[in-house]
Order: structure tokens, then C-alpha cells, then sequence
């Protein structure tokens, strides 16, 4: 039988290692990418081999297309592909808009976006029923912050992730009679690396549960929206920010 395999774009770090993490556990051949820090990745894929789980890393910068299409190839090469989880995310620096270069703009939109709705068409490309596949489930990690704007700090990445809501909203729609499911996760104050000094515990503070959540709290979540436990749900955006 071929392998099931469980792809994460944005895999060496943060919630994408949680998640590689967590699906290798339930059994997935997981494919992990990363864009710049190959020994992290490699060491995420360690841990997962060591556990006795099945995980290769691939270097891709999703923002381009040509990175994409190996990252699938890749993954036809090891088996059939399961779920898609489209974690990869950058905010480029924070300022106000005003103050932002287009290229920073340009290359937030091109990898929180574009890359999401490439890495959708291909996912759907090789699920869908109607190519002949077995259906399967994308998880495309949205932000709280695509409600809040982020004013002065990055509307622009708010931009990006009210982009990917909607991509949620439609292309589950679009495919839910071809055996595929899409839903989204929008994580709030998270404990990763991608805050700048000071901003997680703001986050944490405004919170009604007064915390920050953890990158394998999110991991349990994007978990459930991928498993049969999750059959019926489609086209939804659940919220993991202790209430924000």
C-alpha cells in the first residue's frame, strides 16, 4: 500500500515542528519544508526517525513556484498524499504601512498567500476525486491577527491572513463533494520565535485566559481538523487564542 503522507510547509520550527511532530506520531510519512535552516529541519526529521516515525526535510522557499512543484514531487515519490498543512508564514519588519518597502510587502503577500493558494491547487490536484485520487484534508494556518488589522506593527501580514480565510471559505466549498476537506486554524499569542521583544506578553496579558498559548496546543487542534473525527467539518476557521 502506498504511504499516507502528512506535507508541512514551514516545518523546522515553532508550530510547523509541532504539527510534523504530532503527525508522525499517528503514523504519517511526514514531509517537513524549510526555508533557510537546513540542521533545524534535519533535526526536526532526527527526532521524528528516532521516535521510530518516517519524516524528510525539503528546502523550499514557498513563495516560488518551482520550490513548490519539487516539494510535491517529493511527496508523490513517497506515497499519497493525506493532508496538507500550510503553515508557512513571515511578517517582514514591523512599522506602519506607511513606512513599509513594496519588497517587504511584496514577499510577505507572495509566501503567506500566493504560496498557500499554489500549495492548495496542488494538494487539490492530487486528493481530489474527480483526478482520481482518494480525498484527503488541507489546514491552511491563518491569524487572529487577520480580525485585528495589526495597525502600525504589519496590516500588511493581517492582509495576508484575511486571504487565506477566505481561500478557506471558498475552496472548501469548491471541493467538498471531491472528497476534500479545507478548514483553517487561527492561532493567537503563540510562544514561537516570530515575536519581536515584549509582544508575546502583551498578547498573553490581553488574553481572557491570561497566557500565551503553546506551538503544541496548536499542533492538537490543526490534529483534529485532519482526522476522521473531523468527517463533517468543512470551511471552518477555529480560533486557538485562550479567547481573543
Amino acid at each position: 500500500m502506498s504511504a499516507k503522507v502528512f506535507l508541512v510547509t514551514g516545518g523546522s520550527r515553532g508550530i510547523g515542528e509541532a504539527v510534523a511532530v504530532a503527525a508522525a506520531r499517528q503514523g504519517f510519512q511526514v514531509v517537513l519544508t524549510y526555508a533557510h535552516n537546513e540542521q533545524r529541519a534535519q533535526a526536526v526529521a532526527g527526532k521524528i526517525i528516532a521516535a521510530g516515525g518516517k519524516a524528510v526535510a525539503v528546502l523550499a522557499n514557498t513563495a516560488i513556484e518551482a520550490d513548490i512543484q519539487r516539494v510535491f514531487a517529493a511527496v508523490d515519490s513517497l506515497g499519497s498524499l493525506a493532508v496538507l498543512v500550510y503553515n508557512a508564514g513571515i511578517t517582514g519588519a514591523h512599522s506602519p504601512l506607511a513606512d513599509a518597502s513594496t519588497e517587504t510587502i511584496d514577499e510577505v503577500l507572495a509566501v503567506n498567500l500566493r504560496g498557500a493558494i499554489l500549495c492548495s491547487r496542488e494538494a487539490v490536484r492530487r486528493m481530489s476525486t474527480r483526478f482520481a485520487g482518494k480525498g484527503g484534508a488541507i489546514v491552511l494556518i491563518s491569524s487572529r491577527a487577520a480580525l485585528y488589522g495589526s495597525p502600525a506593527e504589519f496590516v500588511w501580514y493581517a492582509a495576508s491572513k484575511g486571504g487565506v480565510d477566505s481561500l478557506t471559505n471558498g475552496l472548501s466549498r469548491e471541493v467538498a463533494a471531491e472528497g476534500i476537506r479545507v478548514n483553517a486554524i487561527s492561532p493567537g499569542p503563540i510562544i514561537t520565535e516570530m515575536h519581536r521583544p515584549g509582544k508575546l506578553e502583551i498578547g498573553a496579558k490581553r488574553a481572557p485566559m491570561q497566557r500565551a498559548g503553546t506551538a503544541e496546543e496548536v499542533a492538537e487542534a490543526v490534529m483534529f481538523l485532519a482526522s476522521d473525527a473531523a468527517s463533517y467539518v468543512t470551511g471552518a476557521n477555529l480560533s486557538v487564542s485562550g479567547g481573543l
